[in-house]
């Protein structure tokens, strides 16, 4: 593990990753015991003094040659996390390194502006704006001049998700670092040896001892160890809702800051005025896209009954193309999901779905392949909004359709949920669209798209988290503001 600017033997011993796609054993992972957590922290603190006050520049380029490395790196780092992950040859290269790459380098050109407060940047130093304001107090008034700042919040833990073992990392390491954190990663015991490879490439960049440390395992008590220590700071979680609740109440306890990246059901919303061409391919990214492993998906689909059958039809005749198998050929379309315990999981939802009524349309059988976690795309129609494979998360290439009168009645739909992380909406009507938008209580609304704007804010309402990242967000997620007053 890497700890202190160190590469350390865990205490825990070992445990194998296995190739979902194969079942063979990529590599061994370690297991760190809950001393040696503490001791990253404890080394994260120790170099947060030095690190924040390190002038932003040198931290963008520390950032600039990780980036850099990443990037040189892309072909054996993505057939690591092909091999880890089952994702396909494409998803690994482009969507978990290649995205990896993107962001250290957006966050190695952070310009003043994005460290503003508004209403702008105070001519004096980067990131301040200054105020003349009138105090008024024990009977007299006087001009106080006032500044406001950002400044780090200090040690944070990045516990990251196991759908993507480059983004997802990288997504919170990098802000954190530009705004002059350190942290203490704890990577997904799924599929953890990326993110090692990941802190290789930040030390031959440069980073100083202490600033990136990354230590894992399987127990629960390695993250707990890394919420619960009193050198952190600040928790940055991606993952499921009921373990981000329980981060929650460990965090709540010592009041540590919290960005939350939780659990999702976003909701479909298809009009009869929909393009449907447009709407099966965004929706069909549930079947494809992480093999359905990804809290953005379209996976509950309201669909305006006017389109209801050409929908269901579409739909079904879309995931009956697509080619399950081997991630590793260039012909498969969706790969397997990431343990053998996780497949029994999405395949007992899919059978409840049918005690409750829901018809299988196509899918609900395990394909026949010799190995592998393997789910074939699932389509469940004639759904009511009270069944479970509606209301709770799936994470498979498993989609729900249910049917919808007018606009009211599928707004209402949607936002009958416990969750509020994407929901998306066709219409041809773009007034139409942009005002049902406006009503669906989500973090983001896709519009005629499950495409994203990595520049926009990302983040959920209701159970789906807490925060907002991406962009100059997460700058400002990774960061404290400060006043600092003076008489004028």
């Amino acid at each position: 593990m890497f700890v202190g600017g160190a590469w350390v033997a865990p205490e825990a011993g070992h445990y194998a990753v296995v190739d979902p796609a194969t079942e063979e054993t990529v590599g061994w992972a370690p297991e760190a015991s809950r001393d040696q957590v503490h001791a990253a922290c404890a080394a994260a603190r120790e170099a947060f003094g030095p690190w924040s006050r390190t002038a932003p520049e040198e931290r963008s380029a520390v950032l600039a040659r990780a980036a850099d490395i990443i990037r040189a790196g892309l072909v054996p780092y993505a057939e690591l996390a092909q091999a880890e992950t089952g994702a396909t040859t494409g998803v690994a290269r482009g969507m978990q390194v290649g995205v990896a790459a993107a962001r250290f380098r957006r966050y190695a050109r952070v310009e003043p502006a994005e460290w503003a407060i508004e209403p702008q940047v105070n001519e004096a130093g980067r990131g301040g704006t200054s105020h003349a304001l009138k105090a008024v107090g024990e009977g007299r008034a006087a001009v106080m001049g006032a500044l406001a700042v950002r400044q780090p919040v200090g040690v944070v833990t990045c516990i990251t998700s196991y759908n993507n073992p480059w983004a997802n990392p990288a997504g919170k390491i990098a802000p954190a670092l530009a705004m002059g954190n350190t942290v203490v990663v704890k990577p997904a015991p799924q599929d953890p040896l990326s993110v090692y490879r990941m802190a290789q490439a930040l030390e031959a960049a440069g980073v100083p001892r202490g600033v990136v440390n990354v230590v894992g395992g399987r127990s629960v008590e390695v993250g707990e160890a890394a919420v619960d220590s009193p050198d952190v700071d600040m928790v940055s979680f991606t993952g499921s809702t009921a373990v981000g609740q329980r981060i929650g109440e460990v965090c709540g306890r010592s009041m540590k800051r919290q960005l939350m990246e939780l659990g999702g059901k976003g909701a479909a919303l298809v009009f009869e005025d929909a393009d449907l061409g447009s709407a099966v391919a965004g929706i069909g990214t549930t079947f494809s896209f992480y093999s359905g492993q990804i809290c953005t998906a379209p996976t509950r689909v309201l669909v305006q009954r006017g389109v209801y059958d050409r929908l269901v039809e579409q739909l079904t005749a879309y995931a009956a193309r697509l080619k399950v198998g081997d991630p590793r050929d260039p012909g498969t379309v969706v790969g397997p999901v990431i343990s053998a315990a996780h497949r029994e999981r999405v395949e007992s939802y899919v059978e409840l779905g049918r005690k409750e009524g829901a018809v299988v349309v196509t899918g609900g059988e395990r394909p026949d392949l010799d190995r592998g976690f393997y789910v074939a795309p699932t389509l469940l129609a004639d759904c009511r909004p009270d069944m479970r494979v509606v209301r709770e998360e799936i994470f498979g290439p498993v989609v729900t359709v249910t049917p919808f009168d007018d606009e009211e009645e599928g707004i209402a739909l949607a936002d009958d949920s416990d969750y509020g992380l994407i929901d998306y909406v066709w219409s041809a009507d773009v007034a139409r669209a942009f005002r049902v938008a406006r009503r669906l209580r989500a973090g983001g609304v896709g519009v005629n798209t499950v495409g994203r704007n990595m520049e926009a804010p990302f983040g959920g309402f209701r159970r789906s988290g807490v925060g907002r990242d991406c962009g100059v967000y997460a700058l400002h997620a990774y960061s404290e503001v400060q006043s600092i007053v003076w008489p004028g």
